[in-house]
């Protein structure tokens, strides 16, 4: 870890939530020689980072404490500490309401709690995912009542992108766009992120800014989404999907392997391009591609759940009172994220059916979801206890998969990550 700057006249950046976007952005900058205020509404967050400990496995203990020890890093529920901080990035929860309409109240506190006591020369930048608009329709109005916008204080926008559980690229080598509500305002953000970041690129406008995260996103969404159809299409046509992908894989131009899977899950892209979705159905326009890949994407634990019962009819067997062991609970490989995890609706949907339950998943020993927590079971009970079926959900990294498969048990592979077993008894999606 590089030293900070132990000068007293460290600029100070302040950061509004501190999650798996807001906690790695602290960081990087208090490395780069800030003295960084993090900010949250949560008293237990705050009080566990100011003891030195993390909150997201993309951070480790050692970075913060270290941090935290030198005085480049402090947490705080105060927000009148914001007073002195020449930057303030935004890094607050942007989730769907349940009529997938964008639900921006965090973005809207996050401003009145800021707007009270944000000195005149800060510079403000949302870096939540939202719709096209929202900086200069939301952010704006919260501070345009004391500052003007690009002369008192500066406005702009830089979309995160973090990659939860990707050991190559992080905040601080992942190239940056950022996007002003004016010319100076976009300079000024510019000037500052410039100083911690290895790369940073000044887009048009807010508005772009905005924009390129929802592309990025939707990209991901309806890539999957046409994997995901094509999985269903091979096990009618009865093909190896994961085959035919990988032997489109060789062909070194023009193509761009994605994988299909149990559904979409994460904070990003099983909700960014809804946003873009809804933004357009306000200017009455409908924007098929991501609606339609966010019908396919939905409907997937729903076809797991189809092919787990096809699966125990033909060995006689219902689900209601069988035993299901499933082999991971977070929405990707390798982290310990559970939310909006497609594993959690296969967990529910089969519990309802009268499905006896049982995970294994060594990121996420426990979890609370709803008014129930639900506690994991060892590597050792899940291969010495008998299931009818075992669910492979998640492909983490640091599970041997193999020895599932040599337990002679109905297996459903929604990740393909028994592909080369060969065993009749493992199916795929």
């Amino acid at each position: 870890m590089s030293q900070p700057s132990q000068s007293a006249e460290r600029e100070c950046m302040a950061v509004v939530g501190l999650g798996y976007v807001g906690l790695p952005l602290a960081t990087v900058f208090a490395e780069a020689g800030f003295k960084v205020i993090g900010l949250d509404i949560s008293e237990k967050k705050v009080e566990r980072i100011n003891r030195g400990r993390s909150v997201t496995p993309d951070v480790p203990d050692s970075l913060v404490k270290a941090l935290i020890d030198s005085g480049a890093l402090v947490a705080s529920t105060d927000f009148s500490l914001v007073k002195d901080a020449a930057l303030i990035s935004i890094c607050v929860p942007t989730p769907l309401s349940k009529s997938k309409d964008p639900d921006i109240s965090y973005i809207m506190d996050a401003c009145d709690m800021l707007s009270a006591h944000v000195s005149k020369g800060s510079v403000v930048v949302l870096e939540s995912t939202t719709y096209p608009g929202t900086t200069r329709e939301v952010i704006l109005p919260s501070f345009a009542a004391k500052f003007t916008i690009g002369e008192d204080i500066f406005l702009a926008f830089s979309p995160e992108r973090i990659d939860p559980g990707n050991p190559t690229w992080n905040v601080k080598n992942t190239p940056k766009v950022l996007g002003g509500l004016t010319e100076e305002c976009g300079k000024r953000a510019l000037a500052l992120y410039e100083k911690a970041l290895d790369k940073v690129i000044l887009l048009s406008s807010a508005e772009t800014a905005e924009m390129v995260k929802l592309l990025e996103n939707t990209f991901r969404a309806t890539n999957i989404g046409l994997v995901n159809e094509l999985a269903i299409v091979c096990n009618r046509l009865g093909l190896s999907v994961w085959e035919i992908i990988d032997a489109a894989a060789t062909k070194p131009f023009g193509f761009m392997p994605f994988r299909p899977g149990p559904g979409l899950g994460g904070h990003c892209i099983p909700i960014d391009p809804l946003y873009l979705s809804w933004k357009m159905r306000t200017l009455d326009y409908k924007v098929r591609f991501i609606d339609l890949a966010d019908e396919v994407n939905s409907e997937m634990p729903q076809y797991v759940l189809r092919r787990v019962t096809e699966i125990l009819n033909k060995d006689k067997k219902a689900v209601n009172g069988t035993s299901i062991l499933l082999l991971g609970v977070a929405y990707k490989k390798d982290v310990d994220d559970v939310r909006e995890s497609p594993a959690i609706d296969l967990l529910e949907s089969l519990e309802e059916l009268g499905a006896r339950l049982s995970y294994y998943d060594p990121h996420v020993p426990e979890f609370e979801h709803g008014d129930k927590c639900y506690r994991g079971i060892t590597l050792e009970e899940a291969l010495n206890t008998t299931f009818d079926l075992i669910l492979i959900a998640t492909d983490h990294s640091c599970v041997d998969y193999q020895p599932f498969a040599d337990l002679e048990r109905a297996i459903l592979d929604t990740r393909g990550i028994l592909e080369g077993a060969k065993k009749p008894w493992v199916h795929s999606l």
